[in-house]
Formats: C-alpha cells, sequence, structure tokens
C-alpha cells in the first residue's frame, strides 16, 4: 500500500511532531477516512481524510523560516530538564507545526532553519547536493596554519570520523582568535568535538550561513519568513 505512517502524515501535514501524533493515533484520537486507526505506522495515502478529535487534519502550507538562535536555548519542543527552547522565540507567530532543520547545541547561536515541509529539510541536511554549513568560531589561544590543517584534515571520535570542508583565521587577539569552519555534514557537536579532540576550548560559536543564505543584519532571538528565491536555492543545492 503506498503512502506513509500515519504519525508520520499527520506530522507532514503540519498537525503535530512525529512523536505528537504517535500518542494521539495511540490514543484513538485520530480517524482516516471515518475509522479510529490506533497504529502510528498505519499506512495512510496523501489524500486520506485524517480528523483529529472529530476536526479535519489538511496540508496546510509549507513555511520556510530563518531564526538567529540565542545562546542557551535547546533546538527541542519540549525539555525534560524544563530549559527555555527555540520554540519560545516562536511564540505568537501564527504557524504550523514546524521543526526545525538540523541542530544547534545549546552552547551554539546563529543561523537555524524551521519547516514543516520535510522533504525540502532532507534536502537542506543530507541530499547529495546539500548546503555547506559556515560558522564563526572563537577558541582559546592564538590559531596557526597546523592548527587549520588537522581540521580539515580531520580525525575519528569515537567511531565517527570529523573534519571540516575549510578552516581559516578571520582574527586573531593576543589569547584568543576567531575562526571560520566550513562543515558539509554536521554530525553531533561537530565542531566543539573536531577542536576538544586537539586540545582547543570553544568560547563562541555562530552559524553565520548555510549555503547562499546568510545570517545578514537578522537579530538576536528574530525570526524571519524566508522567500521563494532563498527556498529554491537552499534546496537546489551548492
Amino acid at each position: 500500500m503506498a503512502g506513509h505512517g500515519l504519525a508520520r502524515v499527520l506530522s507532514k501535514r503540519g498537525h503535530c511532531s512525529r512523536s505528537e501524533g504517535e500518542r494521539l493515533v495511540r490514543a484513538g484520537r485520530v480517524r482516516v477516512d471515518g475509522r479510529v486507526v490506533r497504529d502510528p505506522e498505519h499506512r495512510t495515502g496523501e489524500d486520506a481524510r485524517i480528523e483529529v478529535d472529530g476536526a479535519g487534519v489538511a496540508q496546510e502550507a509549507f513555511r520556510y523560516l530563518a531564526l538567529n538562535k540565542p545562546r542557551g536555548l535547546v533546538t527541542t519542543r519540549h525539555d525534560p530538564e524544563g530549559r527555555p527552547t527555540v520554540y519560545g522565540c516562536l511564540e505568537g507567530l501564527d504557524l504550523p507545526h514546524v521543526a526545525p532543520v538540523g541542530r544547534l547545541d545549546r552552547a551554539s547561536e546563529g543561523l537555524l532553519l524551521f519547516t514543516n515541509d520535510t522533504g525540502w529539510a532532507s534536502a537542506v541536511l543530507e541530499g547529495e547536493r546539500a548546503p555547506l554549513k559556515r560558522y564563526h568560531v572563537q577558541v582559546d589561544r592564538v590559531a596557526d596554519a597546523a592548527l587549520l590543517a588537522e581540521l580539515v584534515a580531520g580525525l575519528e571520535d569515537r567511531g565517527e570520523w570529523l573534519a571540516a570542508r575549510e578552516a581559516r583565521l578571520l582574527r586573531a587577539g593576543t589569547r584568543n582568535s576567531w575562526l571560520e569552519v566550513v562543515l558539509d555534514e554536521g554530525r553531533n557537536r561537530h565542531i566543539r568535538r573536531l577542536l576538544e579532540a586537539r586540545g582547543v576550548e570553544v568560547l563562541r560559536l555562530v552559524r553565520v550561513a548555510i549555503g547562499p543564505l546568510s545570517l545578514g543584519e537578522l537579530e538576536k532571538g528574530a525570526v524571519r519568513e524566508l522567500t521563494a528565491d532563498e527556498v529554491r536555492m537552499l534546496g537546489g543545492g551548492r
């Protein structure tokens, strides 16, 4: 049977997250073509009539957002430890359910995308032509050419290969310096782990661009809609 699991379809239609969809389905609150379905993996076609608590769930218009993520926010909708999340920056906006496109860890800042278009998100994150991600990183020493070369050469850490696509010195003081690091893939805490393995502490980490989309003048904590051209360029590759 064609289609996707019911919980995933609820997420794709912008009604809720996939995990929230699983809970709704198991609670018997979802009907497909008039029949209650309790299996979150029930194969459901794109044209199926879906209701949650008696209200129809249609595909929402796709939305594409850019946030300048402040430091200290967790990239998740709900945090079990009660820490503030990036969704606090979206409060008051008239939005369907949107999900982050990738993550920035709690201590990191900068450009974070949100969308309810899962196909586009996959292309931005891991498609064959996924855009490069550019970061500005402050470290606790004056970086030399050897360190920059080591970042590009890469290393294995906990069974994963970590390497930068590019690394260069932006500016240096007497005790620290700013680097520009470019990634063509993003593993958990990729840059921090790469530097920590070399004995280098990260003081600040800011994502400044994803492909052709730069953070620009977007204020910290502010959100804006992407233009149609930006959406096309990001989904279309490097």
